[in-house]
């Protein structure tokens, strides 16, 4: 398998923090989506994007990421495991397997996030199949797109060269395991179950926060200041959201209900906009001169408003 250097792929340096490394992942995520870039090869940056970044958003898998880095890969290089493989052999007594077990599946990423980052590990209590014959769960991580967890629909899942279809619960929370009968190791004939637990896909327009979705939403000075009804996604579909006049960069909307559904009676969490003041870059010689007009009305005294 060839090296894939991660911190290349979003355009940051090694010990970027969480914040540039999340910031880079939303920028990159937003131009390569493919429902709405126009570049020939959105769709295979996009999942490259979102393989760098479920690699390094988590501080386990990216110290273990870094730990292979560091002995000198470089993106196309062939990655030789070292003596007794990555399982229990990684540097520094670090368990690959352990931090990645499963980690790659239901996000399609490379052969080198497969192999490295998403072995199967049978479960701690072989118990006894038909006949007597030993058998074993199979636990994995999969990661699944929030959409999924809203509406409770089935994902595709890729998992060491398997494709299964799972039924995602509608609203399970991150921890959470699904069990797949007869889907696990074991001699044939005598199968155990695959365990799956769940955790949350990186999305290129939301964040998870509890129950509640976040996402922040570009504004133009003007709308911000004399109010406007923008459009806005949600996990259930596209809303309108009304932006009060006199609003500052940072101030947030709650849409009720709009968030990840609620569990054990409780009720469906929120979606929470946040607003972000963007200036629209002057395109033409008309746009420049509305700049010079909004200038020549406000000069710099709003610095001190």
């Amino acid at each position: 398998m060839q090296f894939k250097d991660y911190y290349d792929t979003l355009g940051v340096d090694p010990g970027a923090g969480d914040t540039e490394i999340k910031a880079a992942y939303r920028r990159l995520a937003r131009k390569y989506h493919p429902d709405v870039s126009k570049e020939p090869d959105a769709e295979e940056r996009f999942k490259a994007v979102n393989e760098a970044y479920e690699a390094l958003r988590d501080p386990a898998k990216r110290a273990a990421y870094d730990q292979l880095r560091a002995r000198g890969y470089r993106p196309g290089d062939e990655v030789r495991p070292p003596h007794g493989g990555f399982g229990h052999g990684g540097p520094e007594g670090f368990d690959f397997e352990e931090v990645f077990a499963g980690g790659g599946a239901g996000g399609g990423f490379s052969d080198f996030f497969e192999e490295l980052f998403g072995r199967r590990r049978a479960g701690a209590g072989p118990h006894a199949g038909p006949g007597g014959m030993p058998r074993g769960d199979t636990r994995a991580r999969v990661a699944v797109p929030l959409e999924a967890v809203h509406a409770g629909t089935s994902v595709r899942i890729s998992l060491n060269g398997r494709t299964l279809d799972v039924k995602v619960p509608r609203g399970i929370r991150p921890g959470q395991v699904v069990r797949l009968k007869g889907q696990g190791s074991g001699p044939p004939g005598a199968p155990g179950d695959l365990l799956l637990e769940i955790e949350y896909a990186a999305h290129p327009r939301f964040e998870v926060d509890g129950d509640n979705i976040l996402y922040v939403l570009p504004v133009a000075p003007w709308e911000a200041a004399l109010g406007a009804t923008v459009e806005v996604p949600t996990l259930g579909g596209p809303v309108e959201v009304k932006v009060p006049p006199d609003s500052d960069a940072g101030r947030r909307l709650r849409l009720r209900g709009r968030g990840l559904p609620g569990v054990r009676g409780k009720p469906d969490g929120d979606q929470i906009v946040i607003l972000e003041v963007t200036a629209p870059r002057a395109g033409d010689e008309a746009q420049r001169e509305a700049y010079r007009k909004l200038h020549q009305a406000f000069g710099n005294s709003w610095r001190r408003i």
